[in-house]
């Protein structure tokens, strides 16, 4: 039997009903971990938690809108209560909007920024305050994305908050040495998710494009061998980053993006 790489740590993944969330969930039960499940469609995140546990997992649902300060804090209690603490965070919420700058609503601008930034920010606070307090160390990755190192056009609000994840990210891993709690953030590349398949229909009206260009000439068009990251791929990721037990891998951005951008 292997060795589980998570045995007995408790993760609290944001936005683990679906897409690259899900798949961290499931893999880091896999490994061993109590996961919950922080998920603003509660309904999802049952189901998500109920499969994992059909599989000899222990998994928890949350209902957690990351822009809500109360809700964030209580959602946060309810999973040390339920397991004790807190040993990972992934901050993976998030969603896209697609316009140029000189459409963009403002509304939009401060909706991509609370759940990305502030979101970050009110779950990592709520768990380095347990961290800290327990005394065990920890492990804080974000959610990253190329476009923490990138830009691309139609992304002003994306571009801009993921590149300000990378500044927390640092701050945290700075922060949070002297307590044992890593911080690092993971960049991927284009992700076939629900998030990604939306915005290539709006790419193609919005550049006068079909679909299939939108793929092969603006997505893809800087990787390797022109295909899309996988969330296996960024699960893979994740377990590595949660499971590195030292401070010599803090502060630090990986990317997983068949090369689209390469360090």
């Amino acid at each position: 039997m292997k060795s589980q790489k998570l045995k007995n740590k408790v993760a609290l993944i944001t936005g683990a009903a679906s897409g690259i969330g899900k798949a961290i969930a499931e893999l880091y039960a896999q490994e061993g971990a109590k996961v919950v499940i922080a998920d603003l469609n509660i309904q999802q995140a049952e189901i998500s938690a109920k499969n994992i546990k059909a599989s000899g997992g222990e998994a928890l649902a949350v209902s957690m809108n990351v822009t809500d300060e109360q809700q964030v804090n209580q959602s946060v209690q309810q999973a040390i209560q339920t397991y004790g603490g807190i040993d990972i965070l992934v901050s993976n919420a998030g969603i896209q909007i697609i316009s140029p700058i000189d459409e963009l609503s403002y509304a939009d601008w401060k909706k991509m920024l609370a759940i990305h930034l502030d979101g970050a920010f009110l779950t990592t606070r709520v768990c380095l305050k347990d961290m800290y307090k327990r005394g065990k160390g920890g492990s804080i990755i974000y959610m990253g994305s190329v476009h923490s190192k990138e830009a691309s056009l139609l992304k002003a609000p994306y571009v801009t908050a993921k590149h300000g994840l990378s500044g927390l990210c640092r701050v945290v891993a700075k922060e949070g040495a002297k307590h044992g709690v890593r911080a690092n953030l993971i960049c991927p590349g284009f992700v076939r998710t629900p998030l990604v398949d939306k915005q290539i229909p709006e790419q193609a009206k919005t550049l006068g494009i079909s679909e299939e260009e939108v793929i092969k000439k603006v997505l893809l068009k800087d990787t390797v061998d022109g295909e899309f990251t996988t969330v296996k791929d960024v699960a893979e990721v994740a377990l590595f980053l949660a499971s590195f037990e030292s401070n010599a891998l803090n502060g630090q951005s990986i990317v997983v993006s068949h090369g689209w951008y390469m360090n």
